[in-house]
Formats: structure tokens, sequence, C-alpha cells
């Protein structure tokens, strides 16, 4: 009796709770996306006050003059192909060690185990100062500066830092599929590749679509390694080292519009891929925790 007098008392508090973590994370979304529609002239006001008109020269200015259009070109290309590496080698590495036995496979799986416990940020000087000697290298052989400043290196950077994790959460969905469906592929003649490719992938869809929306938004608001790598003042950002620069300027020049504006466009194809895939995210985190 007592269990179902406070079941209600319980699911009121987890409610409250739940409505109270929903409010502190709309509230400012919505608050930036009003903002980013307002004149100048209106921030000297009430901040809360709705704008007089729908004001989209901030984006224009942003998306041109701020150079936030370039920014995002190279975040876009930056994330397409960190993630084409990324699930290049992690799936047939997953597949690998999830599905065969074979001498290295205990060691391995301790290695990229050990590598979900190292914090990108702590090994990005290394990494730096590995680029600046390789650079080095390549001008005393005559060749151009290659590794700093180059956004397809960033992007294979990426890749390289989410392996461990990836492979983990692809590694621990694909060992729970039975292997009477590779069974039935080898008896009908396919390889092992065919079999991973034809069977087994597309069984494990709602995992890499887990994995990539996770390393998606990694890529996308990833900044410390970005600032760190792509040093050169005049040479490509991508588009939280972009917004960082224009919220320095536009605080300056008090221009807070196109500022909000970049936010906006930086957060804007974040939403979009979420509210895409949400489903499918939901469906594969339920039957990865239902399978696990």
């Amino acid at each position: 009796m007592n269990k179902e007098k406070n079941l209600p008392l319980k699911k009121i508090v987890i409610y409250l709770v739940l409505g109270l973590l929903a409010i502190s994370i709309i509230v400012p979304v919505g608050w930036v996306f009003i903002a980013s529609i307002k004149k100048n002239s209106e921030f000297y006001g009430s901040p809360w006050k709705l704008p007089e008109s729908i004001y989209f020269q901030n984006f224009v200015e942003a998306w041109g003059s701020a150079h936030m259009g370039e920014y995002m070109l190279n975040s876009v290309i930056v994330t397409v192909v960190a993630l084409l590496v990324l699930l290049v080698v992690s799936l047939p590495a997953a597949y690998c060690l999830s599905r065969f036995k074979f001498r290295l496979r205990k060691i391995l799986n301790i290695l990229f185990m050990a590598g979900l416990f190292i914090n990108v940020n702590y090994i990005v000087v290394p990494i730096f100062l590995m680029f600046i000697d390789a650079d080095k290298a390549l001008k005393g052989w005559g060749f151009s500066p290659f590794f700093l400043n180059n956004i397809y290196v960033l992007a294979i950077v990426y890749a390289a830092t989410a392996l461990p994790f990836t492979i983990y959460l692809l590694s621990g969905y694909l060992v729970t599929i039975p292997k009477t469906y590779e069974e039935a592929a080898y008896i009908d003649g396919s390889g092992y590749f065919r079999t991973m490719v034809k069977v087994i992938l597309p069984m494990a869809r709602p995992s890499i679509i887990t994995v990539i929306l996770f390393n998606f938004l990694s890529f996308w608001n990833e900044y410390i390694i970005a600032i760190t790598l792509l040093a050169d003042p005049k040479g490509g950002k991508t588009l939280p080292v972009g917004l960082m620069n224009l919220m320095k300027a536009q605080n300056a020049a008090a221009q807070y519009g196109r500022m909000y504006a970049g936010l906006v466009l930086v957060m804007l194809p974040t939403l979009i891929l979420y509210i895409m895939v949400q489903k499918k995210l939901t469906q594969g985190m339920m039957l990865g925790g239902l399978k696990g």
C-alpha cells in the first residue's frame, strides 16, 4: 500500500526534475535564436523583449562578412572526411575483434579499451610537436609543409582519436548478433568481406547510426585540437574556431546580432541532424541496452 501511495509522488518529482532540466536547455537555446533576428539597437533594452521584426541581415553579415560560410564549409569537409575514415577503419576492426578468434585479439582489445581512458586534450601538444617536426623534415627534403594548417590532416586526427570509443561500441553490438547468419552466408558461398557488408552491417545499422551521430557532434563542436593544429591566422578555420574569433570581434564592435546569428549557424546543423535521426538513435540505444 505504501509503495502504491509513494508511486505518484515519485512520478511527480521525476517529471518536475525533467521539466526543470528541459527548461534550463530550451530557454537559453530559444533566447539565442530570438536574439539572432534582433537589430543591434534592440539589445540595449530588456534582454527578454521580443524582436520588433525579423532582421535576417545578421545572418547575411555573419555568413559573408564574418566568413562563417567559409568556416562552415571547412567544418563540413572535416566532419565528413573524419566520419568516412573512422567508419572505413572501425567497422572491419570491430567485426574482426567481435567475431573471430586470433592470437593478438586479446591484446588489441586491451589496447582499444585503454584508449577510452586517454583524454584527447592531453595528447594534443605531443601531436602538435610531432607535426612540427614532420613539417620541418618535409621542408628539409624540399617539400611544402603538409601536416599543420591542413583540414584533411585534422580530419584524420579526429578519426584516430575516436577509434577506441567507436570500436568498443560497435564490438559490443556485433558480438550479440547470432553466428548462424554468418554460417548460412558461408554455406551460400559468401566470403568474409561480403558477409560483413551484406549480412552483418545491415543488422548493425542502429549501432552505426548511433556512432555516426555521437562522433558527428564530437567532430562538429571540437575546438581544442582545431585551434592547435590550424594555428595559421590566415589559414582555414573550422566553425567553432571561427565562431570564437567572431565573438571576440563582434563583442569589441558591439555587433551582438551578428554574433548570435553565428551561434545559430553553429547549432542549426546539429539540431537538424538530431531531429532527422532521433528515432533511429533511440532505437539503437534501446536495442544496445537490451542486447547488452
